[in-house]
């Protein structure tokens, strides 16, 4: 197996087969891709659109191609000598019938085999939020009815479209008393979980008689107009029924973060691992997958163990790479057996080049007196707060209660109270998703972490003592298990909690900067700089060469090209501010005013322009109805989505229908081809900060691409990528239009348009994945060396060597060039760099400019008005 120099991430479903994966596989070639890395493309719930709702890990999804498809499209790729990454699920299944092992759950409750597959608390009956009101209100009101499921072979019970099986052991209480049906009511009798294959079997045959199915609907449609009867039977199930609303305090199963419909899995046990992984690991041993992507590593029990047993199992040289989000200077556990992240991190380290530092602060005082919260920090506070209080309450006392017993046990006299507000403060004031103690207690760097967590808490010392003996397992022996239960309990759902509170609440609330609004990014973050930018590239050189360095995936909130333009907003705060006030009044018209405040509100509008600004496509002009239309569209998408998690006026659970209503009124008037007095002020207002974005688009592209790890091109990135938040980043790529620009000869040239229309960045994207290719070890593990840069333009210009040996990259970039542009043109003149060199390695000879095909004779330093001659970047090779 190779290790990818490249990977080209592909969304399955939604019209993206095995069969037109394969098609692509030339252009994939062409583009100088290695490895292709796919969605997860095992058997989902009917109709999903991602993949990540899996009813069975060992089957691959029909819809796509199956098997078959998955060989052809495998083939194709060997064939082309392409490889193959996939993006695996351990941490959780679909809570859905089409799955089986949830089905049997459903059915046997705690007598199933799988019921300890699922992270479920069997101290009761498993809960099912299926309903929208009480059990007795929805009976009452006729919402439930028993049925016979022929294809299943059981009796249901058939509630808001979910035929939910009844337990055989039930089957007695609605067939008693009926000679027709003995022959089902002994088969059920004799029924146990551990033959429930045979069981089925013998109830399907019985139930193919049509006469006695008829018969036997008939008698359960007149037993379902008994409340009474239908509440007794309810109460004889595995389950239980509850409103969809209470499942955040009532739900008995861990989930996927807020989403009932995704139970967690206990993959820490052997035998889930074993089941869970049977197809993966064949797919590897036979050579067809030569990497793996682990979704949501901070879901599992223990990170640490579920990883070496995947290492042990797919061998050494299997690329190894989990999604996980680092926060600040948070590093990987050293000692997992990985080859690095999925790259989120790499994100926010690219923001150190094209955010204005003084230039954001100033922003943020100009969105503070206009309504916003300028420190981040408090809003996400009051997010964690929230999740605390309100999503996450079933968890969060679920852990109050468990450490309240262990302190029992213990004969801890720390008042409950304080107990519980410690464990609270402690989430609330953690600042990384979580740590990763084990059963056998916390690692040095955990520890490390928790004491300056309890200092910033706040709590009560005698409850922050007692807590931590929970956390290092310092208890008596007979408590050791549960101590153990309390430790992971807490680590699994901080992450989580952190999760929904940062990426799904406080980055809808605070719109200062949406640029810096990403997945693994801090918009807290104390400073940006290219120091900042080069730290972190030299310890990825040394630590994680392998990780993946991507800019757009599949979860974030936006395109890599969109962001780009938005940093240009830190170059320009005063200006901005003025526009957003200009546009306010032009478009005050539009405002609504409710009990609840106007619609939208002030940092509603500051949000809204910002989103117009970063998905307004190069070419739109104010008088394109046509185009303006299609913008809308995705805008009203991603504007409830924002206003829905934001958890402010409105959410998902309690939708302010009025609310949302007026702020889509808003955005439709704002972008009615007859509003063109303000569209025509908004398009030339945008014009300079369209074209400094897309020269940060080239400069960001040749850094990603050259920098240590693996650069990954999310679906169509290489062209531009304007794309909102899920899912507007999910449509597919115009391939055909994508494949027509790359076969063009040689590199767009330097001009407005080619840069405009993303031929150039794509071109880029091809030749400089074609020298990683060529050269394959300075990439892989070659080193990292910042290059200074000096002169009057210093500020402006981030450079950087990677070597190998004899060989040498050289990577010269513009940063923070907005309004220093020429009305056209792409290039600033060569008398605004006089003076400015990038100091090069020493003992080099001549270099190549890739890009453009210039020489560059030996020297001790490069102007950047030579560098920079034909192309607004950079990139050198010489051996």
């Amino acid at each position: 197996m190779t290790v990818p120099t490249s990977t080209y991430r592909l969304q399955f479903r939604n019209g993206m087969t095995f069969q037109r994966a394969a098609e692509l596989v030339p252009y994939l070639k062409t583009l100088g891709i290695t490895h292709l890395y796919a969605s997860p493309i095992f058997a989902a719930t009917p109709g999903s659109t991602h993949g990540y709702d899996i009813v069975d890990p060992n089957l691959i999804e029909a819809d796509i191609g199956g098997l078959d498809g998955f060989y052809l499209l495998s083939d194709r790729l060997r064939a082309a000598g392409l490889g193959l990454v996939l993006d695996i699920v351990p941490n959780h299944m679909a809570a859905s019938l089409e799955n089986p092992w949830w089905r049997s759950v459903v059915e046997w409750g705690a007598e199933s085999r799988y019921a300890r597959y699922f992270d479920i608390d069997w101290s009761r009956r498993l809960t099912l939020p299926l309903i929208g009101r009480a059990i007795d209100e929805a009976l009452l009101e006729g919402d439930a009815a028993l049925t016979v499921d022929r294809d299943a072979g059981c009796l249901a019970f058939d509630v808001s479209g979910n035929r939910l099986p009844l337990n055989p052991a039930s089957y007695r209480h609605v067939l008693e008393g009926s000679a027709a049906f003995t022959t089902i009511a002994a088969t059920a009798a004799q029924a146990f979980a551990a033959d429930e294959e045979a069981f089925h079997a013998r109830m399907r045959g019985l139930l193919a008689d049509d006469g006695l199915t008829r018969e036997l609907q008939l008698h359960l449609d007149g037993l379902s107009s008994d409340d009474e009867l239908l509440a007794s039977l309810h109460d004889r199930q595995s389950w239980q029924l509850i409103p969809w609303q209470d499942a955040a305090g009532q739900l008995n199963y861990r989930r996927f973060f807020e989403i009932t419909g995704l139970a967690g899995l206990r993959v820490e046990d052997a035998d889930v691992f074993e089941d869970s992984h049977r197809l993966i690991l064949d797919l590897i041993e036979t050579g067809r997958v030569d990497g793996l992507r682990i979704d949501h590593i901070d879901g599992l029990s223990d990170p640490l163990a579920y990883l070496q047993r995947l290492r042990q199992s797919i061998g050494s040289d299997v690329l190894l790479l989990v999604e996980k989000i680092l926060e600040g200077d948070e590093d990987l556990p050293p000692e997992w057996p990985v080859d690095g992240t999925t790259g989120y991190e790499f994100i926010a380290a690219l923001s150190n080049l094209f955010v204005h530092d003084e230039g954001r602060k100033a922003l943020g005082r100009a969105y503070a007196e206009r309504g916003g919260r300028e420190n981040f920090e408090d809003v996400l506070d009051e997010a964690k707060t929230l999740m605390i209080e309100e999503n996450f309450k079933g968890e969060v006392s679920a852990l109050y209660r468990l450490a309240i017993e262990l302190a029992e046990s213990e004969a801890d006299a720390t008042p409950h109270t304080d107990i519980e507000l410690a464990i609270r403060n402690l989430l609330l004031h953690f600042p990384v998703y979580r740590t990763y103690g084990t059963e056998d207690g916390l690692r040095a760097a955990d520890r490390t972490l928790l004491q300056a967590v309890y200092r910033k808490s706040g709590a009560d010392r005698s409850a922050i003592t007692y807590i931590n003996r929970l956390l290092e397992g310092h208890v008596r022996d007979e408590n050791r298990e549960r101590a153990w239960l309390f430790r992971r309990r807490f680590q699994q759902l901080a992450g989580p909690l952190m999760a929904k509170s940062l990426e799904d609440t406080a980055f809808y609330r605070h719109g200062c900067l949406l640029a810096v609004n990403e997945v693994g990014a801090d918009p807290a973050q104390d400073d940006f700089s290219t120091a900042r930018f080069h730290r972190f590239m030299q310890h990825r050189a040394g630590r994680w060469p392998r990780a993946l360095s991507t800019t757009s995936t599949h979860d974030t909130k936006r395109g890599e090209d969109a962001r780009a333009r938005l940093y240009t907003f830190s170059e320009t705060a005063e200006a901005w501010a003025t526009a957003v006030d200009r546009w306010s009044e032009m478009n005050r018209p539009f405002v609504t005013a409710l009990p609840d405040g106007q619609a939208p509100g002030d940092t509603d509008i500051w949000m809204l322009f910002q989103a117009i600004a970063g998905a307004w496509p190069a070419q739109l002009r104010p008088d394109d109805g046509a185009g303006l239309k299609a913008l809308c569209e995705r805008l009203l998408n991603f504007t409830e989505k924002s206003l829905r998690e934001a958890k402010q006026r409105s959410n998902w659970t309690r939708v302010n229908e009025a609310y949302e209503a007026a702020v889509k009124s808003y955005l439709v008037s704002l972008l009615s081809p007859e509003n063109i007095a303000f569209l025509s002020d908004f398009y030339q207002t945008l014009q300079p900060h369209i074209r400094s974005g897309a020269i940060n688009s080239l400069a960001q592209t040749v850094v990603k691409l050259t920098a240590p790890g693996i650069p990954d091109i999310y679906q169509g990135a290489e062209g531009f990528d304007f794309s909102l938040v899920d899912p507007d980043n999910r449509r597919e790529p115009d391939y055909a239009a994508l494949a027509l620009s790359l076969g063009l000869d040689g590199l767009p040239g330097n001009s407005e348009e080619a840069l405009l229309v993303g031929g150039l960045k794509q071109g880029i994207v091809a030749r400089c994945l074609s020298l990683r290719k060529d050269h394959r070890s300075l990439f892989d593990t070659g080193s990292y060396e910042a290059l200074p840069v000096e002169g009057p333009r210093q500020d402006h210009a981030v450079a950087f060597a990677r070597r190998d040996g004899g060989k040498t990259a050289v990577v010269i970039a513009p940063r923070l060039i907005h309004g220093l542009l020429p009305q056209d043109g792409i290039s600033l003149p060569a008398s605004y760099w006089q003076g400015t060199s990038v100091l090069l390695p020493v003992g080099l000879g001549p270099l190549a400019n890739v890009l453009c095909d210039r020489r560059i004779p030996p020297a001790d330093r490069l102007p950047l008005a030579t560098a920079f001659e034909i192309l607004p970047v950079a990139v050198l090779f010489g051996a």
